[in-house]
Parts: structure tokens; C-alpha cells; sequence
């Protein structure tokens, strides 16, 4: 009884889904995965933040100032020392003060000054998309405001990490694009071909694949010359990182591509004469398409990690570029770290944008075969 019920479960829903096409299907299912959604909402923001990383920076994030250096976050009240409520958010000026067990420097809350915040202000001129601005969606209306702190230099460290957004996913991103018209390519044509090209592309992909592959990225990346510019460095990386992440994908697609190429419609369309261009472009990549994008969303958050685990051992991303990996490099350390624990916030950041990305690889991974049923 239970089985007849769920066989007549798994028809009503075929039947519901027939005649809605397929992107229409895999947005459907894609919008009943809540961790899939909560991790396209964490990419956005993320997005958003780095693509407009001036507007949200009270300030600005290349401007050194020795007499903040190291300060910490400053936080944001709505009570004063003296238990008033203020209606406006505000955060207490900073001073300089001697710890007086240690000697050092410290910094301590100024309980006379009051610096409210402001909404939608006017600040540093930047640029951003060609256009001119000098608007910032919060600042102070004298002094300086660090809600995230402040590095060795004195650089405001919530701007900078929106900054180094901007690096760290663009190189992740484009390298995953690469990786993927690489590896989808030569994974169809290897597949589709077979013979002496199949032979080739396979040896290829079991050579790389023989490495190492930290040591293997460590060594391309101290090839680089010292002398060359930031976005020199930058395309390098980029091929780097797409020239030793696309066999994986490439095997997938050859296993893919070779039980299609069985199938009866492509038989039925080489003996209507269809050319191998068409075979390919028209129903063999197609067919492929869904798993290549969850790979693309599965290889972005691994590029992610290894350009920061490269900048932050000074093989990567170098100053004055600025990425998630290199801000890090304050933070290596360990006195530095127990002093200015504020310097590890970057990591946070790469934890998010990884874990956005896992949990939209998932939800597309499951959303990706529309017309399978859960087993309940």
C-alpha cells in the first residue's frame, strides 16, 4: 500500500512538471533548497560588497595614518557610559594610552567624545564604474570610524577586506571559467573522438595529475618574476590556476560524452547526416551543461583558498593589490595575532564566501536533475 502510494506520488509529480521547460524545472526545484538559496544570498552580498567596496569604506583604504596603527574595532552603541539612550548610533573617539604591565601602546575609549554615525554621507572622492563620487553609505561627522579595525599601517581594514573581495573572487571566478571551457572541451572531444586524441588528452591529464599539487602551484607561482607588474601577476595566476584544476573536470565530461555518443538520437542524427561541429555544440555540450555548472560553483570556493594560502605565503596576489590572501600576511605572526586578534577578520570573509559557495554547488547539484524524486 505504502509503494502504491508513493509510485502514484512520483507520477503526479512528473505530470505537474510536464510542459514547463527546463531551466523553468531546475528554478523550481533550486528554490525548495533552503541552503542552496542562504548560500546564493551570501554570494551577492559578497558581490555587492566588493563591487562597490568605496561606498561602503567610511574610508579610504590606501591612506596610511601611523597614529592609528593597530587600532582596534570600534564598537557601535545606542547607550553612553552614563546609561542616556541616544537615538542615533554613535561610537566612542579613540586615545592613545600605555598599557602599564606591558609598555606597549594600547588604545581606550575616549567617553567624552561622541562620534554619531551618518548615513549616506559625503567623504573621500573615489571612482567606481566610470563614475565620480564622494557618497558612503556610513561615516562620522568628525574623526575617523574603524568598525573592523585598523592593520600596522593604520589602514582601515573593513574597506580593505571589501577591496581584496574584489581580487580574491575575480581570480577564483575567472579561473573557474577557464578551467571549465578547458576541461568541458577537450572532455567532449576526447570522448567524442576517441583514438589517437583520447590517448593524447588522457596521458595529459594522468601527467598533471601525477604531482603534487600544492607543492606543483607553490613552484609555478615562485617562478614568477619578481619584477613583473601586479596585473602581470594577476593573468599568471589566473592560468595557473586553471591550467592544473582542469583534468578533473575533463574526465568527467569524457565519461559523460562517451555513453551519449551511444545513445539513439546521436546515431539518428550522424545517419541524417549531421556534422560532428553540430553533434557536439547542439546536443553533446548541452547535455553536459548542468553538470559543468555545478562544477563551476564547486571549483570557485577550492581557487579561493589556494590564492589565499599562496598570497599568504607571499607566492600570489603581491602589495599593492590587495586580496583576502595578502591582507593575512599581517597575521602571520603569532605575537602580532595575540595582540591583534582583528587582523584574522579576513578569514572569516574566505569562510563565507566558501561556504556560499558549497551550499550553492549543492542546491544547483540537486536542482540540476529536475525530473528526479527524493526518496522519502
Amino acid at each position: 500500500m505504502i509503494r502504491k502510494k508513493k509510485e502514484t506520488k512520483t507520477v503526479n509529480i512528473i505530470e505537474a512538471e510536464q510542459g514547463k521547460s527546463y531551466l523553468q524545472l531546475v528554478w523550481r526545484r533550486f528554490k525548495k533548497s533552503k541552503m542552496g538559496l542562504l548560500g546564493g544570498i551570501i554570494i551577492v552580498i559578497l558581490t555587492i560588497l566588493s563591487v562597490f567596496a568605496p561606498f561602503f569604506s567610511p574610508h579610504d583604504y590606501m591612506e596610511y595614518d601611523p597614529e592609528k596603527a593597530y587600532c582596534p574595532p570600534q564598537r557601535v552603541r545606542f547607550v553612553d557610559a552614563d546609561g542616556k539612550l541616544h537615538w542615533r548610533p554613535f561610537v566612542y573617539d579613540l586615545k592613545l594610552d600605555v598599557d602599564p604591565v606591558t609598555y606597549s601602546r594600547i588604545y581606550v575609549e575616549d567617553t567624552s567624545k561622541i562620534l554619531y554615525i551618518r548615513f549616506f554621507a559625503r567623504g573621500w572622492n573615489y571612482k567606481i564604474l566610470g563614475l565620480h563620487s564622494n557618497l558612503h553609505f556610513i561615516a562620522v561627522e568628525e574623526g575617523s570610524i574603524h568598525l573592523l579595525g585598523t592593520d600596522r599601517y593604520g589602514r582601515d581594514l573593513l574597506g580593505r577586506i571589501f577591496l581584496g573581495g574584489r581580487i580574491s573572487l575575480t581570480i577564483a571566478l575567472m579561473g573557474a571559467i577557464v578551467t571549465v571551457i578547458l576541461g568541458s572541451t577537450l572532455g567532449i572531444i576526447s570522448g567524442y573522438y576517441g583514438g589517437v586524441i583520447d590517448t593524447l588528452v588522457q596521458r595529459s591529464i594522468e601527467i598533471l595529475q601525477s604531482f603534487p599539487q600544492l607543492p606543483l602551484w607553490m613552484a609555478l607561482s615562485a617562478a614568477v618574476p619578481r619584477t613583473w607588474t601586479s596585473l602581470q601577476v594577476f593573468v599568471v595566476m589566473v592560468m595557473i590556476f586553471s591550467f592544473l584544476n582542469w583534468p578533473t573536470l575533463a574526465r568527467e565530461i569524457r565519461g559523460k560524452t562517451l555513453s551519449l555518443r551511444e545513445q539513439d538520437f546521436i546515431t539518428a542524427i550522424k545517419e541524417m547526416g549531421g556534422s560532428d561541429s553540430r553533434i557536439i555544440f547542439k546536443h553533446l555540450f548541452p547535455n553536459c551543461l548542468s553538470h559543468i555548472i555545478v562544477v563551476l560553483t564547486i571549483s570557485i570556493p577550492e581557487l579561493i583558498l589556494m590564492e589565499s594560502t599562496l598570497s599568504f605565503l607571499g607566492l600570489g596576489i603581491q602589495p599593492p593589490m590587495v586580496s583576502w590572501g595578502v591582507l593575512l600576511q599581517g597575521a602571520q605572526r603569532i605575537e602580532v595575532l595575540g595582540l591583534y586578534p582583528w587582523v584574522m577578520l579576513p578569514a572569516l570573509f574566505i569562510v563565507f564566501a566558501v561556504l556560499g559557495f558549497n551550499f550553492l554547488g549543492d542546491g544547483l547539484r540537486d536542482a540540476a536533475d529536475p525530473y528526479s524524486v527524493k526518496r522519502s
